[in-house]
């Protein structure tokens, strides 16, 4: 329907519709995602949305040239620029994510998927998702998955876990080990017995360095830092949850300890 029957239509029902236009950037190479995200949101928001596509980069440099805009895409209702994604939204009314914000939404992601994924092979295996085999799936799991952020870029890691653990600060190559070791940790506690009892060891050392370490910058030092436990780009405050996974780690590797010698 066009612009101008839409608003024939309104007239007809006695509604007004409101219309909105959107220059965005799609080639061959590439499709704004933003592009996209903020034509979704006008439409959601009820919006009869006229979609400009900009399709090589000399329509894109003489839109940006005519509006005097930087950037793509470009919002305007009723005739009045609005802006980016982030200033539609916010024209909107809707929040605007801070990248620089401190989050814990990457560390409740994790413990959320490991607990999940560990109740599912729990009610697989025994036919029952309350067992003690699921809590050392649940932390076996999660070493591994935080194992994973952290190998993605050992460099990135090693930078912010050198910033407060102890015994990578005397040794440095540490920093690097860690993450092997964690992980490596979490598989063998994953297929327990002899396997676990193998892993509780090294999960217990580098667990209460990691968990002192924590402490100590956290609670005596008053540092305000980030941690590295998901990987060197988070944004996620070094604090209890990063003392809570360590001390899962020692706990878990006590209990693998004592159930083999009880």
């Amino acid at each position: 329907m066009s612009i101008a029957n839409a608003k024939d239509a309104s007239q007809t029902t006695g509604r007004t519709t409101k219309t909105a236009s959107l220059y965005r950037m799609v080639t061959d190479e590439h499709i704004c995602p933003f592009g996209l995200k903020a034509k979704d949101l006008l439409e959601r928001k009820g919006f009869e949305v006229e979609d400009h596509l900009l399709e090589n980069r000399e329509q894109q440099d003489a839109f940006k040239d005519k509006h005097d805009v930087k950037t793509t895409p470009q919002a305007f209702i009723d005739g009045a620029r609005i802006g980016g994604y982030d200033d539609l939204r916010r024209h909107i009314g809707l929040e605007v994510n801070d990248s620089d914000a401190e989050t814990y939404t990457p560390i409740i992601a994790i413990f959320s998927m490991a607990a999940l994924m560990a109740l599912a092979v729990s009610w697989i295996s025994v036919g029952s998702i309350f067992t003690v085999r699921a809590i050392e799936l649940f932390v076996a799991l999660s070493m591994c998955i935080l194992a994973i952020q952290k190998l993605q870029d050992l460099d990135s890691f090693s930078n912010g876990f050198l910033g407060y653990d102890l015994l990578a600060q005397r040794h440095v190559r540490y920093a690097y080990v860690y993450p092997f070791v964690e992980g490596g940790a979490g598989v063998l506690m994953i297929v327990g017995g002899l396997a676990g009892l193998v892993a509780a060891p090294f999960a217990l050392f580098v667990g209460t360095i990691g968990a002192w370490s924590v402490f100590k910058a956290v609670y005596i030092d008053k540092r305000d830092i980030k941690c590295a436990c998901v990987g060197g780009g988070s944004n996620v405050p070094l604090g209890f949850i990063s003392l809570s996974e360590n001390l899962g780690m020692m706990a878990m590797s006590i209990w693998m300890i004592g159930k083999a010698f009880i």
